[in-house]
């Protein structure tokens, strides 16, 4: 079986099961094969009830069956019950439609139950518990089980299966890196590293895997990008910007100072434009530091020398925000700019209007999706392209305008705080302008770090700020409740939320799985404050400005890394009023607690990533991965920092020492960049 076999010839696989695969991005062998998990299920060590056991936790409770289940046939489904006492702690074992577990469980035998136990009305109740023999457990206590994105229909056990019977094969993957590169760095064969990625014999061993697969997941991205660049010449271009005083009469009519980083971001792509080579600048500025100002800025260059501009946005939402946004200013500025707003929503109607005007208007500026670069849009003079990080300006898109007679300069917006040494290899392709300073005139948002106790009385103070006009957000790390995960759902936590303030104040739920129009409608409704309190995944980190939000309060604080949690509170206190991040910290760990009291202390994204990435062990990729704006599947740019100084150091030396990749020693790189080169451009988006 090669890598590219169709799934549909993995035994067990049928034509059913091959559309819902599909429907994750697997069609062929190799595919299911880079399908990782994305966590593992630890089977605890079973132990007897105690004082210490805690709701919403799962536990592998070892009890004697002393009595009889009993059987409740007269409700509306079969109910078995069982009783579980040790040490003054009762649990009650609950099955729905499972009449035939009453055979298994035996009086005076020990079992182990495992599952979640939960608190309801004040007693533990442990629903749908699985039921192992102690023999039985004794195989699977302590193993590693992988965990899959799925999608409807799809089972984690269909996906292990299927897996499990591709790996089979001894040799699947050419092993593309030179020896003397997986010595130096102490990385394991590639084909061991799959099979351990998916089916670890050991935490070792799943942390050796896991190095390796990231170490190739930086090298091939750095690799590419360099090869990119080596190919390519700095494109002239015909633009002619006049440097005068247009842009700073302006910053004097805004009603706040500029920092000095924003002035000096400012300079440097004044001084790019004025250039005959095309620009490719990247400016880099934590959350709340004003990097949108300084393009609408350069934008405004653009305007004044006559050329277009376009700025692109991740979301509809945040689209029309900088639409509305750009309103104000060209008002505030007196400046009658010609402004387009282009999105994939709109009518057929309403883009052709604004194709014709982006084709018939020489000074416009153009707000959008990702739809501004579509092949039906025909631009006229554009020199100016602003994008966002997760729209990364790449080859094929640069392409595009090349073949529309366009070469405009590009500046790529990040509020991804990464220490330069680590920017400069990612962004190797871009020259770097760091904003590090945030506006004075904002407020540092104040944060407190509780456990679980305190939720009552946050929210309370979440109804106090709404009763003053406010608005919050709920953060919560899963969409829905999870066998294989504990911790707080959005679905259940809206429902509760909206049964505590009942038609006071209106709850709405916001998570990843939404189509498309659904969140823009929430957040729109959100962002003109018709919904008051927003109960979201972290869907919401990279979202619209609502200046009116001033609580974030974050559930299972300890479940995200804490660069995510920065770029979350981000969100709030973004207006004149005080900001406050509340994060329930759920965990008992005294690491947790130590990683939380930095974000307590400190709203500086660059040194909270730096001290994040201290205390982070490097067992510790279990929780959920905190930079998302690289399209990496295991890698993390904090926690695999010293793994990505390593794959550039590797890249280097490399093609130092032979650019052609002639060498023997290269001879598989090179048959792999051969076969993979222009589809891994295109999925790293170069």
């Amino acid at each position: 079986m090669e890598l590219q076999t169709s799934i549909i010839n993995v035994k067990g696989i049928g034509p059913k099961t091959e559309d819902m695969l599909k429907k994750i991005g697997v069609y062929t062998v190799g595919d299911i094969l880079l399908h990782f998990p994305r966590n593992y299920l630890l089977y605890p060590k079973a132990r007897m009830l105690d004082n210490d056991i805690e709701s919403n936790k799962t536990y592998a409770i070892r009890a004697i069956v002393s009595k009889n289940p009993i059987v409740k046939n007269n409700t509306r489904i079969p109910i078995t019950l069982l009783y579980l006492y040790h040490a003054g702690i009762n649990v009650e074992c609950i099955w729905y439609r499972m009449p035939y577990i009453k055979s298994k469980l035996i009086p005076g035998k020990y079992f182990i139950f495992y599952g979640k136990i939960k608190k309801k009305n004040n007693r533990f109740v442990m629903e749908q518990p699985v039921v192992y023999d102690e023999k039985e457990y004794s195989k699977i206590e302590e193993t590693l089980t992988p965990i899959y994105s799925l999608t409807t229909g799809l089972s984690n056990k269909l996906v292990t299966k299927t897996i499990f019977e591709v790996l089979k094969k001894e040799k699947l993957f050419l092993d593309y890196l030179p020896q003397n590169i997986k010595n130096k760095y102490n990385l394991c064969d590639y084909n061991y590293a799959i099979k351990q990625i998916h089916f670890p014999d050991s935490m070792d061993s799943l942390i050796i895997a896991r190095k390796r697969l990231v170490f190739d997941e930086f090298f091939i991205f750095i690799l590419a990008m360099q090869l990119q660049k080596s190919r390519q010449i700095k494109e002239k271009n015909s633009f002619v910007f006049k440097r005068d005083d247009f842009v700073e009469n302006l910053i004097k009519k805004l009603p706040y100072e500029l920092t000095n980083a924003q002035k000096r971001a400012l300079a440097e792509v004044q001084t790019d434009l004025q250039k005959n080579v095309s620009m490719e600048r990247l400016i880099q500025g934590d959350v709340g530091s004003g990097k949108t100002i300084v393009a609408f800025l350069a934008m405004c260059e653009a305007f004044k020398n006559g050329y277009q501009s376009a700025i692109m946005a991740p979301t509809e939402v945040l689209a029309r925000q900088h639409y509305d946004t750009f309103l104000e200013w060209a008002t505030l500025f007196g400046l009658d700019i010609p402004l387009i707003l282009l999105t994939g929503s709109m009518t057929a109607k309403q883009k052709r209007e604004a194709y014709e005007r982006i084709l018939n208007t020489p000074n416009a500026m153009i707000i959008g999706t990702h739809a501004v670069i579509q092949d039906k849009v025909e631009f006229c003079n554009l020199a100016l392209v602003v994008t966002d990080e997760q729209h990364r300006f790449g080859v094929e898109q640069r392409s595009t305008f090349s073949k529309k007679g366009e070469l405009p300069h590009i500046i790529v917006m990040s509020a991804t705080p990464i220490p330069r040494t680590l920017a400069i290899i990612l962004y190797g392709d871009l020259d770097v302008s760091i904003i590090d300073e945030v506006p004075a005139r904002r407020l540092p948002i104040k944060n407190c770090v509780v456990d679980s106790s305190y939720r009552n009385k946050a929210y309370e103070f979440i109804a106090s700020q709404v009763k003053m006009g406010h608005q919050a957000y709920v953060i919560c790390p899963l969409v829905e409740e999870s066998e294989n995960m504990d911790g707080e759902n959005v679905t259940d936590y809206t429902k509760t939320l909206q049964q505590i303030f009942k038609n006071k104040i209106n709850v709405a739920m916001l998570n990843g799985k939404m189509k498309p129009s659904e969140k823009n409608k929430i957040m729109e409704a959100f962002s003109k404050n018709e919904i008051q309190v927003l109960v979201s995944t972290t869907v919401v980190e990279v979202g619209v400005n609502v200046p009116n939000s001033t609580v974030m309060l974050i559930e299972n604080a300890d479940r995200f890394g804490l660069a995510q949690l920065h770029q979350l509170r981000g969100r709030i206190g973004r207006g004149d009023a005080q900001g406050y991040c509340i994060m329930i910290n759920t965990s008992r760990s005294k690491n947790a607690k130590k990683r939380l009291e930095i974000l307590n202390k400190s709203n500086d994204g660059f040194f909270i990533a730096s001290e994040d990435l201290k205390l982070r062990g490097p067992g510790d990729f279990f929780g959920i991965r905190q930079s998302g704006e690289f399209n990496f599947q295991l890698a993390d740019i904090y926690q695999d920092a010293d793994v990505l100084k390593k794959a550039a150091d590797s890249v280097n030396e490399i093609l130092d020492q032979d650019a052609l990749l002639q060498d023997d020693s290269n001879k598989n790189l090179k048959i792999w960049l051969e076969r993979h080169l222009s589809d891994s451009l295109q999925k790293i988006n170069l």
